[in-house]
């Protein structure tokens, strides 16, 4: 595999953690959107996308994130602590979307995304700086075959 392009949109809220939302390329075939760059106390490192967990209010069914109290549906109460626990003893919230398989594949990525990055900071001091565009135009996207 290789990675083909990496865009990078810098988020300007100086107090957060999150300092930009990217998408990876693969063989100029296959696209992962939403990769987050993070700043951690080590430096920065990639986080891939992912859905926030939910589960079903024993009462009605609705459907709620694991962190609520209460039913978005039908307002009952609901039990603290139904989230699935990691091996180390972390409550479970979030499910990867996309992820790498091995260690290589991971380190691949996080070179080549920290890097576009840090690129991105550079040309973003420069005058008449413009942020990259996410969206790919419409013309861009090829027809689906039935």
């Amino acid at each position: 595999m290789e990675i083909t392009e990496v865009r990078v949109k810098l988020v300007d809220n100086k107090d957060d953690r999150l300092k930009a939302f990217c998408s990876v390329t693969m063989d100029n075939e296959f696209v992962v959107r939403d990769i987050k760059v993070i700043e951690g106390s080590g430096g920065f490192f990639v986080a891939m996308p992912s859905r926030k967990m939910s589960d079903h209010c024993e009462k009605c069914g609705g459907k709620n994130h694991l962190r609520a109290k209460f039913c978005n549906n039908c307002g009952t109460s609901l039990s603290e602590n139904r989230a699935r626990k990691d091996g180390k003893g972390r409550m479970k919230l979030h499910a990867d979307i996309a992820h790498p398989i091995n260690a290589a594949c991971r380190r691949k990525i996080q070179e080549k995304v920290t890097a576009a990055f840090k690129e991105e900071v550079e040309k973003s001091k420069q005058p008449g700086y413009k942020p990259v565009d996410m969206d790919t135009p419409e013309e861009d996207i090829p027809e689906v075959i039935s």
